[in-house]
């Protein structure tokens, strides 16, 4: 794992603001910003501040109460049984009002057309490509399928139950969702089953378009077991263990496109996995895939194609790409909510909020490798809001910028010709913000995208043995897999009600396994095993 000192290339570039501060100083901050309204900044931040610094103190007391009070059991207490059932109830996220934002003056003139590289055409194939390309260790998790090692506490700790169908259709409720929307993402998730493969994936960019749907079979909330899910399960766990037994020990994967874009792709959906279940084995693959990611990070906050922690030759600079770095920051994002220890995963969460900054236009928007005002605002403004860079100048001026922006499934558009993959981070950015521009967003996106996708009546069973329909999206974007890729990035989107936890609320920035130990009622042989696995 990269160390961060003196001899690092990352060192020289950190200014003290992105140091850690100490204990006592965030007591300090804590106590003037509880003092502060109820409703200002100041005041949630030290709410937030607050489930920090108690969650680490929680996650050992309580482990150590419960541990003492089975010991003061008579002898004759029965043995605790090889599993045992466990609900966590969080109580529901405050949902911050909507902000009213005050438009600033715009660049007159086209917006900058940025000219994005996602190559996603299938290269020839390589032979051995497939294998490994060196022997694998006796711990690696080739050889274990994800479905033969259960988490010990089989729950939905990162995102409490919010993804249930319970929480589902309360959020869809909540944030403007309905049955429509729903029922094609279900006939998303039916298509993509009948189109996996046998090993597990999607073509043709096997590894990116596996990550892509296993992030989208995560956003409804199904886990790689059949009880929990009995309609997806087997596809999730399928899919997951193709990432596992693709993974090299370097914490690559094997069968990537040419500029890499499914490593980051993959982490995230890795990451995800583990927060979801907890399973030991996604665990440490999720932790090797974030290595490569967190020493491929320049000093500058950015990334580039195939995580290369070097200076471009043709510009004599780190080349800043906004469309890689969105991926690598949602993994980040996504490992810091699963509670997983990478060395470095902070200060490379903290380092990226510059290296956006640094593609941004002053007067709004984002560019492809330097500042600009075209399709990859999206981009810079979801992973601001996703770092905790929320109320940064650069993410109001850019959403401003955005509240003219139409959500369109034509390839016709004032941002060249990838327009759905720019809906993609469009979409999560204006929900993030609420208000009146996501409410005219959802409005639109909803029926556009309905209305566009592609139906096929009875083409599939579901696991009653009923005859179901299934869906899928095809557009005509010059940088997209179709279908699979399409399909996953619409269904996302119609699926952003509960998918996501809004970056106004504590759960949003609090990692998910600590505060479930915080707060499980466990016996002692449970706490053994969860302690032991995280």
């Amino acid at each position: 794992m990269t160390t961060l000192n003196a001899t690092h290339p990352h060192a020289l570039e950190l200014t003290p603001d992105y140091r850690e501060p100490t204990y006592g100083r965030r007591l300090l901050a804590m106590a003037r910003g509880l003092s502060r309204p109820p409703f200002s900044r100041e005041y949630k931040e030290a709410v937030i501040e607050l489930q920090r610094l108690s969650a680490p103190l929680a996650a050992v007391t309580v482990p150590l109460l419960i541990i003492a009070l089975v010991l003061l059991l008579p002898n004759d207490t029965p043995e605790p049984q090889d599993s045992i059932e466990v609900t966590l109830q969080p109580p529901d996220p405050p949902i911050d009002p909507p902000i009213d934002i005050e438009k600033p003056q715009t660049a007159d003139g086209t917006p900058e057309i940025p000219e994005f590289e996602f190559t996603i055409t299938a290269p020839e194939p390589t032979p051995g490509l497939e294998q490994p390309t060196a022997p694998v260790a006796a711990e690696t998790l080739a050889n274990l399928p994800v479905l033969a090692q259960k988490s010990p506490v089989m729950l939905k700790v990162l995102y409490g139950e919010q993804r249930s169908a319970a929480g589902r259709s309360a959020l869809r409720d909540q944030f403007a969702g309905d049955q429509a929307s729903e029922d094609a993402v279900v006939r998303a998730l039916y298509w993509l089953k009948a189109n996996q493969q046998p090993d597990g994936s999607w073509k043709s960019q096997r590894i990116a378009m596996t990550g892509l749907a296993v992030l989208t079979y995560l956003a409804h909330g199904e886990v790689p077991d059949t009880g929990k899910s009995p309609e997806f399960g087997e596809a999730v766990g399928r899919a997951i263990e193709f990432l596992l037994k693709s993974q090299r020990p370097d914490g690559r994967f094997n069968g990537m496109d040419g500029n890499e874009y499914a490593h980051p792709i993959a982490a995230y959906a890795l990451c995800e996995a583990y927060g979801m279940t907890l399973n030991p084995n996604v665990k440490r693959a999720a932790e090797r895939a974030l290595v490569p990611i967190i020493r491929g990070q320049h000093p500058t906050g950015g990334w580039t194609y195939k995580m290369a922690a070097s200076i471009d030759p043709a510009s004599g600079r780190y080349r800043d790409d906004s469309s890689y770095m969105g991926w690598c920051a949602q993994a980040l994002k996504a490992a810091h909510l699963a509670g997983l220890k990478s060395e470095g995963l902070d200060k490379a969460i903290k380092l990226a909020v510059r290296g956006f900054k640094s593609n941004a236009n002053p007067k709004g928007g984002f560019g492809y490798t330097g500042p600009g005002q075209g399709g990859l605002t999206g981009v810079g403004t979801l992973c601001l809001q996703l770092l905790g860079a929320a109320s940064e100048p650069e993410v109001r001026a850019s959403l401003s910028l955005m509240e003219s922006w139409r959500p369109s499934f034509d390839e016709k558009s004032a941002f060249g010709n990838s327009l759905q993959y720019y809906s993609y981070y469009t979409t999560q950015a204006k929900f993030h913000e609420g208000g009146k521009s996501w409410n005219k967003w959802n409005r639109e996106m909803k029926a556009v995208y309905v209305k566009a996708q592609q139906i096929e009546k009875n083409a599939a069973k579901n696991a009653a043995g009923q005859d179901v329909d299934i869906g899928w999206w095809a557009n005509r974007d010059a940088h997209s897999d179709r279908p699979v890729m399409d399909t996953c990035l619409a269904a996302l989107q119609l699926m952003v009600y509960y998918r996501s936890l809004t970056t106004t609320t504590a759960e949003a920035v609090t990692p998910g396994p600590a505060k479930a130990l915080a707060t499980a009622t466990l016996d002692t042989n449970e706490v053994a095993v969860i302690v032991e696995n995280l």
